[in-house]
């Protein structure tokens, strides 16, 4: 009987749990690709700079109280 109530109770704290993480915004970034001189590689049909694009993460910041100093 007690594990009933305690399987019980685990599963409802699971499911009204909130998340307290952030959502995170999900950004395009875009470099120039570069060959091994150093140099910036050229499309040849369009005469434009061939270009390496990743997707990152940008969390937002969340402001607080500052902890206060030893003394």
């Amino acid at each position: 009987m007690k594990t009933i109530i305690l399987a019980t109770a685990l599963v409802m704290g699971l499911v009204t749990a909130t998340p307290v993480f952030a959502a995170a915004e999900i950004k395009e970034i875009c470099k120039d690709k570069k060959d091994k001189a150093g140099k910036v590689v050229m499309d040849k049909k369009t005469n434009k700079p061939v270009q390496e694009c990743k997707k990152i993460k940008v969390h937002k910041k969340l402001e607080g109280t500052p902890v206060p100093e030893k003394k």
